[in-house]
This record gives structure tokens, C-alpha cells and sequence, in this order.
């Protein structure tokens, strides 16, 4: 798992792909050898999330010409203890995240993935 986590951390930027109907929309951490990522509970994606937890992310490292489509069913967690590390991580969302503004960070992580990093020559290596 940690070469699919290097990937997004070296590209700095992934994207999230849920369904809205039938059109696709588009801060993550490591834990317990696990990706996990964040969205807010708040927010539409959460919900599209809930609606169809089948997602994709995607990310692209420019400077390597490579990208990385991880796929699979997003699993929600709610352990303080995450959330509490990635608050670490981003204390930036403290001010979004907090009893004064009553929105709650919700924390997933895919099950049933797949992860592959490809290139533009279509060499692909499959990670999980």
C-alpha cells in the first residue's frame, strides 16, 4: 500500500470519482498499512458516496508521465483516532471541522481495489 500512497503524496493532487445519477464527479493518509482518505459529511459527494460507494481516484504525477486509477467500494470508518491523525496532519481543517460549525469529517477507505500506475506508453503496473 505504501507505493500507492507515495504516488498521490509525489503528485500532490488526486481526484475522486463518484456517481451524481449517471455522470461521474470528480486529504489522504496512511494508516494500519491502509489509504484512507477524507470527505465532508456535509457535502454532496458524501452522499453520492452513500448512494454508490463504487469510486475511482485518480491521480497524476506530470513530472514522472505516470498516473494512478484506484478503483473499488468506499468503506467509511469513524475511529477518532484517524480522524485525530489526519487533523494532525491538516490542522488547516480544524476550522472546518469542528462542534461550532457541526460538520464532521468522514473517513473511508476502498475495499474490493484494485490500483494501477500506467504511463503514456501503456506499460501498466498493478499494485493491488
Amino acid at each position: 500500500m505504501s507505493k500507492l500512497h507515495d504516488f498521490i503524496e509525489e503528485a500532490g493532487v488526486f481526484f475522486l470519482a463518484t456517481e451524481d445519477g449517471k455522470q461521474p464527479k470528480v486529504a489522504h493518509i496512511e494508516i494500519d498499512d491502509k489509504e484512507y482518505f477524507t470527505v465532508g459529511d456535509f457535502k454532496a459527494v458524501y452522499r453520492q458516496m452513500t448512494d454508490n460507494p463504487l469510486v475511482e481516484i485518480v491521480s497524476l504525477n506530470p513530472k514522472a508521465g505516470k498516473w494512478l486509477r484506484y478503483t473499488g467500494r468506499a468503506v467509511f470508518d469513524d475511529a477518532p483516532e484517524y480522524a485525530e491523525k489526519i487533523l494532525e496532519m491538516l490542522p488547516e481543517l480544524r476550522n472546518i471541522y469542528n462542534e461550532k460549525t457541526g460538520y464532521k469529517m468522514a473517513i473511508f477507505h476502498l475495499e474490493d481495489a484494485q490500483a494501477v500506475i500506467l504511463d503514456m506508453a501503456g506499460n501498466t503496473e498493478k499494485l493491488i
